[in-house]
């Protein structure tokens, strides 16, 4: 039964890391592609445009990041095996 867990543990963890990685990359691909459409419109305010850009991508990865700590906690902290 141990190892039943184990291998559920395991299957639920790169489901996590694998389904929790697409919509990050998904969301920073299309902002990086409105943020260099904005720069080639407006390339006078490329520093405001870039700041934004950054705080934005980090806001996003963090979704990614929890998946992440999810994962490893379903892996190396799960209460049902000893």
């Amino acid at each position: 039964m141990t190892n039943l867990i184990e291998v559920i543990s395991i299957i639920a963890a790169a489901l996590a890391v694998s389904f929790g990685a697409i919509g990050p990359a998904l969301a920073e691909g299309r902002a990086v592609a409105a943020a260099m459409d904005a720069l080639a419109r407006q390339p006078e305010s490329a520093g405001t445009i870039s700041r934004t850009l950054f705080v934005g991508l980090a806001m996003i990865e963090t979704m990614a990041i929890y998946c992440l700590v999810v994962a490893l906690l379903v892996l190396f902290a799960n209460p049902f095996v000893k």
